[in-house]
């Protein structure tokens, strides 16, 4: 499984470990992925991603996971994410419309 989160498409960096000799070795820098099952209101369901933290907080300040993709232009996203945010709009597309 790939060291990615779903949505905003955070992964691995790079860098070095530097000694107090100022010797460098390469390290790794990984992200801090979370499995977490965010619930989509035009969906109905919650869906399971594997998703950074960061991410996390940003969908619940944006309201939600359907209000935090109709607002990140698609080019932005992830294969996954666009996936996921075509299926919401084709579920808000066959909703009927509220009256009143």
């Amino acid at each position: 499984m790939a060291r990615r989160c779903s949505i905003t498409g955070k992964g691995v960096q790079v860098g070095n470990n530097v000694s107090h000799a100022n010797n460098k070795t390469k390290r790794r820098f990984l992200p801090n992925l979370q499995t977490a099952s965010v619930l989509s209101d035009a969906l109905g369901v919650g869906v399971r991603l594997r998703l950074s933290t960061q991410a996390i907080r940003t969908i619940e300040k944006n309201g939600g996971l359907d209000a935090y993709l109709m607002g990140m232009p698609t080019a932005r996203l992830p294969i996954e994410a666009r996936r996921l945010k075509r299926r919401i709009e084709v579920a808000r597309a066959k909703r009927p419309a509220p009256t009143g």
